[in-house]
This record gives C-alpha cells, structure tokens and sequence, in this order.
C-alpha cells in the first residue's frame, strides 16, 4: 500500500533521527555530531555518528548510513512502508495512503509469497508425515540432519506425481506458475515443478519465501542433481543468499559472515555452532551478493574452492575487497570434506578451520607453493615463477612485495629480485575514489562538499563543476547542486559511489571558512588548467597564463583575494582552445 508523499516527507521530518536513535543505543554529544556504538556491527570504540540537524547517521566503521527511515528498516527488519508506519506510531502521525498502481503491485507481491509460504508448508508436512518420504527421512538422518534440524530449515519433499502440489494448494494457476511452482504441459494442464526431491525453502534477508532448491535422492536417475526455482518477479538468484534471514543476527554479531556452494553446508555449520553461514543458490558469488552481505559484516569467509573461483576471478574479488571495505578470506577444508560431512564427523573441527581462514591471496599462493615438492633448480624456478604470477594480480604494491618475501623463503630464490619483481609486474596499485577512501577522505574537495550540504548559502556561490577532480566527488556536486543541497533527494537520485559520499558528507563533523575552502580548490583546480595550457605549447595562451597566475598570488591576499576567486572561477568555467575546460 503506497503512502502519499507528503506523509512520508512529514514523518522523515518530523521524527527526530536523535530520538529515535536513543532508543536503541547509547548516543554521546561530541561537537555537532552524537556519536555511540554502532548497531549493525561489533565493535568498542563509537564509531557511530548521528547529525541532528541533517537528520543523516553514518558509521565509520561498517560504512552503513542513512536517514532516520532507513535507521528503522534496519534496525527492525521491516520494509519501507513499514519503517513510515512504525515512526508514525511513534510521533503521532495520521498516515494517508493511496489508492492507486503501487498499492496493487504490493498486493501482488504478498500474494505471491502467500503461495510460496503455504507451498513450504505443504512440501514440509509431506516431508514428517507422508509414507512416500520415508526414504527422504531416511537420507536426511545418515547426513546427521535430525528431524529438528529438518524443522528449524523447514526442509521439505516433493513427491513423485505430476501435479499433486497444484491441485492441493487451492491457488490459482496463474499463480502457482508466477512463481515457478507449477507449469503448463504439452496437454495444456498443470503440473508440479518440483518432483521427488528433497526442498531446501529459500527465503530472503527479511523472511519472505521466495523459491526452493531442490536435491534428488542417492540412486535417483534424473542427471540433474539440483534443481532451482526460476528467477520470478520475487527472486533473483544473483541477490539472494540461502539461509541468510536465519544467520544475520550471528554475522553481525560477529561481524563474519561464511559463504558456501550448498544448503546442506549451510546446515552444518549451523549444526557445528556456527550459525553464520550462507549460501549462494546456484550461481557464483556476485556483487550483488556482496552489496548484501557488507549490510551485516566486513569479513567474508569462502567455504569453497576458491583456488578453482581464483583463476578468473581473482581480480573481481580484490576489487570487491576495496569497493566494500571487506576482507575476503578461505576456510581450508581437510581432506576434500565438504562442511556437511565436516558437520556429522568432526564438527570442532570445522569451527577450527573458520578460525583459521586465510586471506585469499594467502590461500591461493599456499596451494602453488604446497602443491609440487621442490626436488631440482628448475622446478623451485618454476614454481617461484607461478607464485609471482598469482602475487602479482593483487593491485597492492605493498601487499605483493610483503607476500614477494614468502615466495623466496619457500623457493630459495634472491628476496631482493622476488621484491623487485612484485613491485614492478603487477604495476602501481590503482587509486580509489574519494568515496572509497576512509583513512584520506577529508581532502578539500570533500570538506567543500560538507560545508555544501552544511552551509548551501555560504558555499554554494564558490563551487562550480571545474573544481572537483575526483570523479565521485564531482558525481556528488552535480547532483547537490541539481537539488539545492536536499540531501535526501541526492542520496535518491545519485548512483552507488556518490551516494556513500553524499551520505558520508551529511554527518562530517568540519569546521572551516566556505571561501577559504573554495578557494583551497579554485587553486587546485587553476593550476591543472595551467599545467594543461603550458603542455599544449599553444603561443596564443601566454598572455592567459601569465594572467591567471597574478590572479593566484592574489588569493592569499585578505583584501584582493575575493575578486581573485571570482576573477578565476571565471576563467575557470570558459573551454580551453583545445575544447577542455
């Protein structure tokens, strides 16, 4: 059911993000911001900050951020329209609602997982109670997964018959088939899509049942050994993770999250006591997956071959690693056993292993250093030379020639050429983006953007597009500047990178002159201008550029550095000869 827009507006306004926040966590007034131990992961000093008066929170730690509405989502796992209705409880507000397209879309929604609900139930009670899955018991119980186990993931069975499911829900066709449960045959009549397999439900990061992953039997003739529900209009497989709405109090507790290739591996580690682990529903880990998972922690354990997933996509990974500020790691699984005969024969074991993951670069070095005995010169220079190859796609120079160092000691090879070697294959390590930045993201044009959003009517009047360098932040300013500072609305328009930097900005805590600021980058930005003026070799600019640099003397000047600025900001703004600006 849509909300009209005005409520919504009133209700973000209205509903003190301090308020609302303190009653959940601790908040402590330093400066203009509040600043208390962060909710959604955990850690001992306060890197969670709250600014009152842009009604915006951050944390600097797990780099979760948002308005007091998306505060609420999280906090108590609710969706949108949920989180207005529960702070229109709280301040008193009379929410009106509408009638129109959105209202029915969501209706439509819940209908669907109505079906799929009352389906996992269906599939479930056939699974304890029904004679014929009596076999299906049978091999649950020799994998070690009692019948509470059973219960807790709400494993079900399908049985052997073409369209017993269909006719017994009650539900219409059309929808049985939306959902992917049912389908039309060459007959023309309805018939299950799930037969004589094991059903692990498949449920999103709020508990809403989407699909099911389906598992023959041992002896079963049907080659497919997994069958998964179609993507449908309530599931995307490439941004759902299996038996992530039963782990993510343990991973936020933890700030660690487990990533493994199958149900019943998720369901051993829970089994091990470590109820941390997801899985992914037939494809390969994406970044999408990834988005989802920094909402709950910054440790990511791959419980799967990741020497196999390294060889093409190692990169994806480090970029990941940098993009989202998390740290990928590999649980080494002895002796080729999967998580769910680790779970059933040596379940301290398996937690042993999670303690002991290593980095996945670390992990995938170990396995070329370890897999050949280094009997003769040539087979110690070779495998030296396989290491570098796998060190050297890492985008960090440090990080290479740090690893460089346990490549000569295992080989025997010079320190100082492996070092060497490190710093110069894999090239220099690519620069983040501001908004990617934690340790560095005070630089001026950032500090410009806060007093932006923090002081529009001060600052605004000395920023322009030419000043902004780094491509996030321009991003940022452009949208700001489209909205007159509304940082709700930037955040809502702005794409991935310069939203985190837009809500980043909304709680900085800066204390600094806006034109002093400005003129820091109107600077900046007039001796890169200059610098590409004197490369052109242009004659025709010289006179131009001796201008602009009487102009820059003069900024420092209290009494001519106004006009200054201006006088460069102008200059600024007009097309270079070349068509750059």
């Amino acid at each position: 059911m849509g909300i009209v827009d005005e409520d919504i507006v009133r209700v973000r306004s209205e509903a003190n993000i301090v308020e609302i926040i303190q009653g959940y966590l601790a908040l402590k007034r330093t400066g203009q911001n509040w600043v208390g131990l962060c909710p959604f992961h955990a850690e001992k000093s306060g890197s969670f900050n709250v600014r009152e008066d842009m009604g915006r929170f951050k944390c600097f730690g797990c780099q979760e951020s948002g308005d007091v509405i998306s505060f609420v989502r999280r906090v108590e796992q609710l969706d949108f329209v949920g989180a207005v209705e529960f702070l229109a409880a709280k301040t008193g507000i009379t929410l009106r609602y509408d009638t129109g397209g959105e209202q029915k879309e969501r209706g439509h929604r819940k209908r669907l997982i109505d079906v799929m609900e009352a389906a996992a139930d269906w599939y479930h009670q056939r699974l304890l109670t029904a004679p014929d899955a009596r076999a299906a018991r049978e091999y649950l119980k020799s994998r070690g997964i009692s019948g509470e186990v059973a219960r807790h993931f709400q494993i079900g069975w399908a049985p052997d018959d073409w369209d017993v499911l269909s006719k017994s829900l009650g539900q219409p066709g059309e929808l049985l088939r939306e959902v992917g449960l049912s389908f039309l045959n060459r007959r023309e009549r309805l018939q299950d899509s799930f037969r004589a397999r094991l059903l692990f439900p498949i449920r999103n990061e709020n508990n809403e049942m989407v699909a099911f992953g389906g598992r023959i039997l041992p002896g079963s003739t049907d080659p497919a050994k997994y069958k998964n529900s179609s993507e449908t209009s309530i599931y995307a497989k490439s941004k759902t993770l299996y038996g992530l709405s039963l782990a993510k109090a343990d991973i936020v507790a933890s700030n660690q999250v487990i990533v493994c290739e199958g149900y019943t591996d998720v369901i051993g580690f829970h089994r091990a006591g470590v109820p941390r682990a997801v899985a992914t529903c037939g494809t390969a880990l994406t970044e999408d997956h990834v988005r989802l998972l920094k909402r709950f922690a910054s440790r990511v354990v791959l419980a799967f071959d990741a020497d196999a997933a390294g060889q093409g996509a190692a990169e994806r990974f480090y970029e990941w690693e940098r993009k989202y500020d998390i740290a990928v790691s590999v649980v080494q699984m002895p002796n080729g056993m999967d998580p769910g005969e680790m779970a059933q024969k040596d379940p301290a074991g398996l937690k042993a292993a999670v303690e002991q993951a290593d980095t996945f670069l670390g992990f995938r070095l170990q396995r070329v250093l370890n897999g050949t005995r280094l009997t003769t010169p040539e087979v110690r220079a070779k495998v030296a030379q396989q290491a570098m190859g796998v060190l050297n796609e890492h985008p960090d120079v440090n990080v290479r020639t740090i690893y460089a160092g346990q490549v000569a000691a295992h080989t025997g090879l010079p320190v100082n050429q492996l070092v060497d070697l490190a710093a110069r294959k894999g090239g220099a390590p690519r620069v983040q983006p501001v908004a990617r930045q934690e340790a560095n993201r005070e630089t001026a044009e950032v500090v410009a953007l806060a007093l932006l959003v923090q002081q529009w009517d001060a600052t605004a009047p000395w920023l322009i597009e030419e000043l902004f360098a780094d491509d996030v932040c321009l991003a940022a300013f452009r949208t700001l500047a489209a909205v007159d500072g509304d940082v709700t609305l930037a955040i809502e328009m702005a794409d991935a990178d310069a939203r985190e930097l837009i809500g980043h900005i909304a709680v900085l805590n800066v204390e600094a002159a806006p034109e002093l600021e400005a003129r820091n980058l109107i600077a900046a930005a007039s001796r890169r201008k200059l610098d590409r003026l004197v490369r052109s070799g242009n004659i025709q600019t010289a006179l131009e550029v001796i201008e602009a640099k009487h102009l820059m003397e003069r900024l420092e000047d209290p009494l001519l550095g106004p006009a200054a600025a201006d006088d460069l900001l102008s200059w600024l703004a007009r097309a270079d000869e070349d068509g750059k600006s």
